[in-house]
């Protein structure tokens, strides 16, 4: 099947300013980790959630106008829980005209074999989701698997493994895949879960509810979650200078031997001048930039002058 081009879309003004900024989010985070490359072939791992739709969605309308040309594959799999209409998904991407695979596999009845009941199964779901990920992007020789993680689901790993893994470690924008053959990537990673919630409503995606592990948030994602929607709400720019904090590591003002050689450090060691003993305080402003890093504020104004080939809606 050929990609054909999208269909008109009526969106207000107001929709079509969120899906300007959605685009030029994504545009910037391809640019910024080189997600993207002439030649690629990208598959899109639709779940049949806001987030898939919305990034398969945008990234075909981007491929269009894109500075290289790269092919797009959706990919759904099919874990044969009950009640799954199998139906919407094919329909859906016949009716955009996107390359697609359906994976029909029955890793639901595996789960409920494995996994006692009123436990959680996100572990083991997710395990034998990513194995039939792999095996189907060696198939179909893709290069980049592309999933549909925002800049909220980064941040959440972030505090979750600061809070009760003792890591400080969130999800990384791209990625080498566990089997070593692929390469993982995350487009949404610089766009606002909510504003990925309006344009699916605004869109009307035929969202498909997971009865399986969608619905078993862990009580500490759940933890996390509240924390920075309270954040959101009593300290406007708390969230956003969260997002570029993981951006803007300065591993010398950390404790990790590892990423910083400690144990050599003497009074005539030169490091960066970022690097200073005692930093002075900032209250209630953004972190100043750091080696050319600049806070993500352009996600809430449209009228931005952007040279970033990508990211020009």
């Amino acid at each position: 099947m050929t990609q054909a081009s999208l269909k008109t879309e009526n969106l207000s003004s107001t929709n079509l300013r969120l899906k300007k900024r959605l685009m030029r989010g994504i545009g910037q985070a391809i640019a910024d980790y080189n997600m993207i490359e002439a030649g690629d072939v990208v598959m899109v791992c639709c779940s049949g959630g806001k987030d898939s739709f919305a990034l398969l969605r945008l990234l075909m309308e981007m491929r269009e106008r894109a500075p290289v040309d790269f092919r797009i594959i959706a990919m759904n799999l099919d874990q044969r829980q009950p009640g799954f209409p199998a139906e919407v998904l094919p329909a859906y991407f016949e009716s955009i005209g996107v390359e697609y695979r359906i994976v029909t596999e029955d890793t639901y009845s595996i789960v409920r074999e494995k996994i006692p009941e009123g436990k959680t199964t996100c572990s083991l779901c997710s395990r034998l989701r990513r194995g039939i990920i792999y095996r189907t992007a060696s198939e179909l020789g893709v290069t980049k698997i592309a999933l549909g993680h925002h800049r909220e689901d980064m941040m959440e790993t972030l505090l979750l493994n600061m809070f009760f893994g003792g890591k400080l470690k969130a999800m990384p924008p791209k990625l080498r895949s566990d089997d070593g053959k692929h390469v993982v990537i995350r487009p949404l990673v610089y766009c606002a879960e909510k504003e990925i919630a309006k344009y699916a409503r605004a869109m009307e995606f035929p969202i498909i509810p997971c009865s399986l592990c969608g619905s078993q948030e862990t009580a500490q994602r759940k933890q996390i979650k509240a924390l920075l929607s309270e954040w959101e709400v009593a300290h406007p720019g708390r969230v956003e200078s969260i997002a570029t904090a993981i951006r803007n590591v300065v591993p010398s003002h950390l404790a990790d031997g590892g990423l910083f050689d400690f144990r050599s450090l003497t009074s005539k060691t030169m490091i960066g001048e970022e690097e200073t003993a005692f930093d002075p305080p900032v209250i209630g402003s953004l972190p100043t930039p750091v080696s050319g890093i600049m806070p993500i504020q352009w996600l809430k104004n449209d009228d931005v002058s952007d040279e970033n080939p990508w990211s020009r809606p």
